[in-house]
């Protein structure tokens, strides 16, 4: 049977990491082999993730930011600040998620949680990932995470538009009003900052 490499490299970019390394290396011919190697390598997956062993009633957890297995002190009062329900391909996902809030400095812990089959839709999905923070870093994280994950999304899709409308539509677009929630948001964000700022006799830095 003649294999298209374009097709296997297509199929393990949409495997999960996990089911990236769960694949039996001595099942596949020298060119798949080379194709899956290749894959592992691009996620820098060489060495591969293990998961900690929970109580029988609690949650699966996975590794930390770290690496090293253990979870965080601040985990018990975390934030869960992105979610996304474990399918082929979303394991890349939920670490980019994970890499975007640690360059931006902010404690993370991303695990993989199995979802409890009352709650689950049968026979998928069965896990979700999901990325924690400290509490008090919530408000933080998911502005980070919608300013370098989803507003670059969301910009293609506004230009898109855009470029739709007729220069008599165009001219008659006032953004502030096709999104009045958001300016209403920074507004109401801004104002309540300065009042608790003004409460407390405190300067701004």
């Amino acid at each position: 049977m003649h294999l298209d490499p374009d097709y296997l490299r297509k199929h393990y970019s949409l495997l999960s990491d996990e089911a990236l390394l769960a694949v039996d290396r001595a099942d596949l011919v020298e060119m798949a082999q080379k194709i899956l190697e290749e894959e592992i390598g691009r996620r820098d997956l060489s060495t591969p993730r293990t998961y900690a062993s929970p109580p029988d009633d609690e949650p699966e957890i996975g590794l930390d930011a770290a690496g090293d297995g253990d979870q965080p002190a601040w985990l018990e009062d975390a934030a869960e600040v992105y979610s996304i329900v474990d399918h082929p391909g979303t394991g890349p996902d939920a670490a980019n998620a994970h890499d975007v809030l640690e360059a931006a400095g902010i404690p993370c812990y991303l695990d993989l949680y199995e979802i409890p089959k009352e709650k689950s839709a049968s026979p998928e999905p069965t896990h979700r990932w999901r990325l924690m923070v400290p509490g008090k870093l919530n408000l933080r994280a998911t502005s980070v995470l919608e300013r370098d994950i989803f507003n670059p999304d969301f910009e293609p899709t506004w230009k898109a538009h855009l470029e739709s409308l007729s220069d008599a539509e165009l001219r008659a677009m006032n953004p502030q009003v096709a999104f009045c929630g958001l300016f209403d948001r920074i507004e109401r964000v801004n104002r309540v900052y300065a009042e608790e700022l003004a409460r407390r006799r405190l300067k701004s830095e």
